[in-house]
């Protein structure tokens, strides 16, 4: 699937993944733990000045098995689950209401 403007976090967010699996690896050993939080486009006062965000917005609610786009108190929440639990390493979390695994199904 192409959305203007989004083509790059693909490659973006593959790099973040193998980035969090290969430090969580590195430092376990230290008690270090690393993990991720990857939101879809979430409207802030920032995004609302992307070139092309409103129809990145729009796939994404699209795409959502619940029919939204995650906010920011969907972020903050998962991050508390993540801080607050010790056993939670080498993860990212997606945080986009589904939408990132429907649209990877449906442009196969």
């Amino acid at each position: 699937l192409s959305v203007e403007g989004y083509n790059m976090m693909g490659p973006v967010k593959s790099i973040l993944e193998a980035l969090v699996r290969g430090l969580a690896s590195e430092l376990g050993g230290k008690d270090i733990r690393v993990n991720a939080i990857s939101p879809g486009p979430v409207m802030t006062r920032a995004a609302s000045g992307i070139k092309g965000f409103s129809n990145l917005l729009n796939v994404a609610r699209g795409a959502s098995p619940l029919g939204r786009t995650a906010e920011l108190e969907d972020i903050g929440k998962i991050a508390v689950e993540v801080i607050s639990n010790p056993s939670i390493t080498g993860f990212v979390y997606l945080v986009d209401c589904g939408s990132s695994t429907r649209i990877r199904v449906e442009s196969e």
